[in-house]
């Protein structure tokens, strides 16, 4: 899965950790800097979800507890005009093209006017035009049970930033929730809910894991900060970052994409390159894990027959050589993963402990946690390696988008080969 290339000159920036892979350097992929809204409006598409839906929530078909497999979603009015789907454990919201947020799962309800939400179990954030007359945005943070009825928990005007030419390319960047749009404030997952950023950041994503932060800027550096204890930050220990820090190991490498899991971190280079680092307990980094390898020990075990001291299993990772490779429970610096077949990314996605990317050819792979079908294989298997969604591919589909939430997912495609 990773080739290495001993012999060719070293690329690291400077206190990046051990050699990695060489990166890719004749693809230029340069995805819009707010993915998923901007795909979706690009043309009209279809929606499809999978993995856990047990509080009800819009997911396929929602049989159950969990889909194992991509379903069209089945939102009541609204599912063809979907442009945002931010989804939390117990509940998702919906943004339409006509500006109608929609929750599905735990929470219900809905609004009109709105232009972006964010959802979490805390709390749902709702940007929406500003009451009265004169232009202006507000934030309003609702209680996700309320069903957007009555009065807001708080709400904050909000002024956007004036339009900058900082994204890759020189295009015009705007960040989406939790990240505000003047570009200076993010929300937050705990309180202060509403917190400013350091205006030299010049911030055009923001990503929240469950106890730290990433940021992109205008520049393409990466910033962490938060909790470290499982090496989300990037640094190369374990230790907590109270304010954003520049990872040294990606400085000189501009990043186009990023994105945030429970206790893991991805990023997408400008040229398609996939970085990895944190938790690894399920495979959500696509490297070797202890607890994937005995589980598939066990399976091999009973089906073939063999004692607890059968010599028959292979270990789970191996090297190019064939030779088994080390597990890795935690990755506390970048990392660079391959994709089969040299595959281009353009997004990437984290559940709790699932990680999605699309690549620039319109295909989904997924690894990592799959215990409620998230992974999208018709299966609850868990994979510590990254391995294509087929429903798209052999249904003709194009991938897009992909949101997930924290137990499931959420695409966004085309029907390949029909005109733009």
């Amino acid at each position: 899965m990773r080739s290495f290339c001993p012999n060719r000159a070293s690329r690291r920036p400077p206190h990046s950790g051990p050699p990695r892979a060489c990166a890719r350097s004749a693809l230029t992929v340069r995805p819009a800097a707010h993915p998923i809204q901007a795909m979706v409006e690009e043309r009209p598409g279809a929606w499809f979800g999978f993995g856990f839906c047990g509080f009800g929530q819009a997911l396929g078909s929602g049989r159950g507890r969990h889909v194992r497999s991509p379903e069209p979603l089945r939102l009541p009015g609204a599912g063809a005009d979907v442009v945002r789907v931010s989804a939390s454990w117990s509940y998702t919201a919906f943004v339409t093209r006509g500006g109608r947020v929609e929750l599905s799962g735990s929470a219900s309800g809905a609004a009109v006017g709105c232009r972006d939400a964010w959802a979490s179990e805390a709390l749902l954030a709702v940007l929406r035009a500003r009451p009265g007359p004169g232009p202006g945005l507000e934030l309003q943070a609702w209680a996700p049970g309320s069903a957007l009825h009555g009065e807001p928990l708080w709400a904050q005007p909000v002024v956007p930033a004036a339009p900058r030419e900082d994204g890759p390319g020189g295009e015009t960047t705007a960040g989406a929730l939790p990240l505000l749009p003047c570009a200076r404030a993010y929300v937050s997952l705990r309180p202060p809910f509403y917190r400013p950023l350091a205006g030299e950041l010049r911030a055009r994503r923001l990503e929240l894991g469950a106890e730290h932060a990433l940021l992109l800027d205008g520049a393409g550096q990466v910033f962490s900060w938060g909790g470290g204890r499982h090496g989300q930050l990037g640094h190369g220990a374990l230790e907590a970052e109270p304010e954003p820090r520049v990872l040294e190991a990606l400085q000189g490498l501009p990043v186009a994409e990023v994105a945030a899991g429970g206790w893991h971190s991805v990023c997408v280079s400008e040229t398609g390159d996939i970085y990895v680092w944190g938790w690894n307990e399920s495979g959500q980094l696509a490297l070797p894990s202890r607890s994937l390898a005995e589980d598939r020990q066990t399976v091999k075990r009973e089906a073939s027959g063999l004692s607890e001291g059968g010599s028959e299993g292979k270990c789970a990772g191996r090297g190019e050589d064939g030779a088994s490779a080390p597990f890795i429970a935690i990755q506390p610096f970048p990392a660079l993963l391959d994709l089969p077949l040299g595959s281009a990314a353009v997004q990437a996605s984290c559940g709790s402990r699932h990680t999605a990317v699309v690549t620039r050819a319109g295909e989904l792979y997924t690894w990592g946690w799959g215990k409620y079908g998230q992974l999208g294989h018709e299966d609850t298997a868990s994979l510590d390696r990254p391995c294509r969604v087929e429903y798209f591919v052999n249904n003709q589909l194009q991938v897009r988008a992909v949101s997930c939430g924290p137990w499931n997912t959420y695409v966004y495609v085309w029907r390949r080969g029909e005109p733009t």
